[in-house]
């Protein structure tokens, strides 16, 4: 998913295959890698960081007990990620609420973690946790994992998108690569897939008029595809409303609920797995695993 030049103000046309002028060779331009990579290179930034890239906006607090640090040590974090433009911040009431800057933000995450050696995991908790992110998790502002891969399988499959099967083919890939914005095939939007998105609840003539409406990210755990673009923030926004998919207590997880994997295989025809267990006792009114109560797990 790189795209060095989101952050920047600027038009960038609607529709798919709108990219700015620098992505997808960033490295011809003169950009300073190393302030970039030195303000992810502290482990307590890198955690907050990773806390924040389901495209949340979260207090310091929050951030705080995630890093593992005081709450005067996170402040100092979080000048220095929002100096760096790493974060935005807001004010909301008394509280100031931190997210990434931007998908891209997200996007370097996820290409670091491919070169990145694995964390040991040494308990059960962190087994669950790791599972947990490949059933089902947030990319950015949409869906990724077994359940992102689903999703765009079951358009496929119902003859909303057309354009290709969804595999990812690393022996015929030219500038595919895992975790990141998928760039060899152009999806496109049938005509008659309106009707299905409009079940869901999905408005297409109201989607960001600056940013592509269908792209793809070559899934990291599954190398297969997943929806990106407006229509997959749209899309995922809607099975979060309809309480078809819920927050995990763990950064980033996101479980499927029992209406969840009635509704997607009803409306696409597919199976999007079992519904988790986390999520089927949950309350949608903030009890476990739900988003509004914004607990976590480290």
């Amino acid at each position: 998913m790189p795209n060095t030049s989101s952050r920047s103000p600027g038009p960038h046309p609607a529709g798919v295959g709108a990219h700015s002028e620098r992505e997808g060779e960033p490295l011809k331009y003169q950009t300073d890698i190393a302030r970039a990579a030195a303000l992810i290179a502290d482990a307590s930034r890198a955690r907050i960081l990773k806390c924040l890239a389901d495209g949340r906006a979260l207090p310091a607090s929050v951030l705080a007990r995630e890093a593992g640090v005081g709450a005067a040590t996170a402040s100092v974090h979080l000048a220095r990620l929002v100096e760096g433009e790493l974060l935005t911040v807001e004010q909301r009431g008394r509280n100031r609420l931190y997210r990434l800057a931007g998908p891209d933000v997200s996007a370097a995450m996820e290409a670091l973690a491919l070169i990145a050696p694995p964390l040991a995991v040494t308990s059960l908790k962190q087994s669950n946790r790791a599972n947990a992110l490949h059933r089902g998790r947030s990319c950015y502002d949409h869906l990724a994992g077994r359940l992102g891969v689903a999703l765009i399988r079951g358009l496929l499959e119902q003859g909303v998108l057309t354009g290709h099967d969804g595999m990812h083919r690393p022996d015929e890939a030219v500038r595919d690569r895992p975790s990141s914005y998928g760039r060899d095939v152009q999806y496109t939007l049938v005509p008659a897939g309106r009707a299905t998105l409009a079940q869901l609840g999905v408005d297409l003539d109201h989607l960001p008029p600056r940013r592509p409406a269908i792209r793809y990210c070559v899934d990291w755990s599954e190398q297969q595809h997943h929806l990106a673009g407006g229509l997959g923030a749209a899309l995922t926004a809607r099975l979060f409303a309809r309480d078809w998919v819920r927050w995990g207590r763990s950064p980033r997880v996101v479980h499927l609920t029992e209406a969840g994997a009635h509704g997607l295989e009803r409306t696409l025809g597919v199976s999007a797995g079992d519904p988790d267990a986390e999520a089927v006792g949950a309350r949608p009114d903030g009890g476990a695993g739900s988003g509004a109560s914004r607990r976590r797990e480290g």
